[in-house]
């Protein structure tokens, strides 16, 4: 949990990884008896972590909660249990709690909202009957992205220099969530608590433009996007392939109003993410980023499902799949393979009504056997057709096969007859007196 958060208390982390026992510990007297009960399991485990030197305490938050991370050997051996390149794991987090961490917090919160652990039920089953409604109630709710091995935080998106050693004028995403069997196979989130003026956000798009833009060369040699050679995405349609998507998360703690600053960031990177118009009735996307909005409340209350995201250049809200996707497009495509289809079915109709048509013809021209009303077969009738000058003539072309062989066994028992009858009846040559011609041939 702490080689994706870096830095995270221990309320934080048991939400993630026992969401249930959030609903648990509801008869002790007081919400911090509560919390204690709740965490005291991830408590004595992290504890356990900071005797083997694999996590530390890294301050206090201002409501007194203390904050965790992990040691350079604890994110080895976090990057071990992710299955990640250690250099992807990024730096520890040490010294957040000297400033506060609300950034980091705010960090861990998007984290939590867009994933929305689901609670175990069978933990739950002794539970008072409200404690279970809650419960089944957050179980039935909209599915959250991904699981937590999807995400990573403060991940570098070098615009210069190799991913190990970034170089200067590249962006560093606050979180990167990788969860293709969510519809999401890749998507930077930047988190913003309201401190920063638009031309300061406006500054950090070019970066991530920059990024996207940045091309080096596989071992083949083929040039390819950089962050391709990091992450899987399916290849796009030719003539729209944009660049990954980047979702701003608005947290109102600081002085200055989400909704003017997003006003004036699209007007100012609308460069880095307006379409291309088709009279078809969609844009196309090629070489853009397309840039979502939303803000905390409301991502923590719908979740990624909600309707309450909304993409520069469009005007209504869309749940996370759609404002990140182009559903027009999507929509049009659909109708043209709908159309496609349905002509080939047509089509595929059309030859199977030909086909009918030419075997009734053909049925209709089927010889009948003179004898017994039999239509011929496939075979009898290719015999008895005539086949050319010279060829031998078919006997009994009027009668099928049956009839036939009985025929030609009618008319040669009739002819054995004949001969038979012949012989009988033949008279015997009568001899002359004086003997035979051969007697008169000696003489």
């Amino acid at each position: 949990m702490l080689g994706v958060l870096k830095v995270a208390t221990v309320e934080q982390i048991q939400q993630i990884a026992a969401p249930h026992l959030s609903y648990r510990h509801t008869d002790k007297s007081t919400p911090s008896k509560r919390k204690q009960a709740r965490t005291a399991s991830h408590t004595g485990a992290l504890s356990d972590l900071r005797k083997h030197g694999l996590a530390e305490n890294g301050g206090q938050l201002p409501g007194g909660d203390t904050l965790r991370n992990l040691t350079p050997m604890g994110l080895k051996a976090a990057a071990r249990e992710l299955g990640r390149p250690v250099g992807e794991m990024g730096n520890p987090a040490r010294g957040a709690g000297r400033t506060g961490a609300s950034h980091p917090m705010t960090v861990n919160e998007a984290v939590l909202a867009l994933l929305r652990p689901k609670p175990d039920l069978a933990q739950l089953a002794s539970e008072p009957a409200d404690v279970r409604a809650a419960a089944q109630a957050a179980f039935d709710a909209p599915a959250g992205l991904g699981t937590i091995s999807s995400y990573a935080t403060e991940v570098a998106l070098p615009a210069t220099g190799t991913w190990a050693n970034p170089g200067k004028g590249g962006a560093q995403a606050d979180i990167v969530i990788t969860a293709p069997e969510g519809g999401v196979p890749l998507l930077f989130v930047e988190i913003d608590n309201c401190f920063e003026s638009a031309q300061v956000l406006a500054a950090k798009i070019d970066k991530y433009m920059r990024f996207g833009q940045r091309k080096v060369k596989d071992t083949g040699g083929k040039e390819r996007p950089m962050w391709r050679t990091r992450w899987w995405v399916p290849d796009g349609r030719r003539g729209d392939q944009p660049h990954p998507p980047l979702l701003l998360v608005f947290n109102r703690i600081g002085p200055r109003n989400p909704n003017t600053v997003i006003a004036q960031l699209a007007e100012l990177t609308e460069r880095h993410w307006k379409g291309f118009w088709y009279d078809a009735g969609f844009h196309m996307y090629d070489g853009k980023l397309p840039i979502v909005v939303t803000g905390m409340k409301q991502l923590q209350e719908h979740g990624p499902a909600g309707a309450v995201f909304r993409r520069f250049g469009r005007r209504q809200n869309q749940t996370l799949l759609e404002a990140i996707g182009n559903p027009r497009r999507e929509a049009h495509d659909a109708r043209k393979q709908a159309e496609y289809a349905a002509r080939q079915r047509e089509h595929q109709e059309e030859l199977r009504r030909i086909a009918a048509q030419h075997r009734a013809e053909k049925e209709a021209r089927r010889p009948v056997c003179a004898d017994c009303g039999t239509r011929f077969t496939d075979e009898r009738w290719k015999a008895v057709e005539p086949s050319g000058w010279g060829a031998p003539r078919e006997t009994h072309p009027h009668l099928c096969d049956d009839c036939k062989q009985r025929a030609i066994t009618a008319e040669r028992q009739a002819e054995q007859a004949g001969h038979g009858h012949q012989e009988h009846g033949q008279a015997v040559p009568e001899q002359k007196a004086g003997g035979t011609w051969l007697s008169r041939l000696r003489g």
